[in-house]
């Protein structure tokens, strides 16, 4: 797994190797059960989220119904609104499937940043990347037609559509999973 994490790293920064050892001495690696909630509404936390194997999702509950806004899988990272606003967390975030993590804490950035600048300008790296992505993503959403958007999740995220159950796929679509049904079945229905 370390060599995964390096391999993303090294696309942005190129690491010494005392400065693999000093990552390697975080004990960062977490290894994640299925239905594993990480993150509850209501709760303060500190940590961010890399995902080297498996997926998580982010989700609100409202009048007792959850909402799916987004799924995170390999090499991709998440820190929650919270951790920056030290406020509580306003959604959930659960394991879809085993995994491995790597977690960290802000308390942790801070000191592994002040030590080694360069993880510094890794983490402006990523976040602006990360920034522009949710804002395409978003524009994509809040532009296209239902039909258009599972489209768009088939051409750009695939592996979802075989991960994630159906009626959390739906909901991150923004409709019900009837819905989707008949969507997935006029679809096929085009291409036969």
């Amino acid at each position: 797994m370390q060599n995964l994490l390096f391999d993303f790293i090294s696309k942005y920064i190129t690491l010494t190797e005392e400065e693999k050892e000093v990552l390697l001495s975080l004990d960062l690696f977490r290894s994640v059960k299925k239905g594993t909630i990480l993150l509850k509404e209501g709760q303060k936390s500190k940590e961010s989220y890399f995902v080297l194997k498996g997926c998580i999702r982010v989700y609100y509950i409202l009048d007792s119904e959850e909402k799916t806004t987004a799924f995170y899988t390999e090499m991709e990272a998440l820190s929650p609104p919270c951790v920056v606003n030290k406020t509580p967390s306003d959604y959930y975030v659960s394991c879809m499937e085993d995994g491995i993590l790597l977690v960290s804490n802000s308390d942790m950035e801070m000191e592994v940043n002040s030590k080694f600048p360069k993880f510094e300008l890794m983490c402006r790296r990523m976040s602006e990347e990360l920034l522009a992505k949710e804002r395409i993503d978003f524009d994509e959403f809040k532009t296209s037609s239902p039909e258009q958007r599972y489209l768009n999740l088939l051409q750009k995220r695939p592996d979802l559509v075989q991960r994630v159950p159906q009626h959390q796929l739906a909901s991150f679509l923004g409709i019900q999973p009837q819905s989707l049904s008949r969507l997935r079945a006029r679809i096929h229905e085009k291409k036969s």
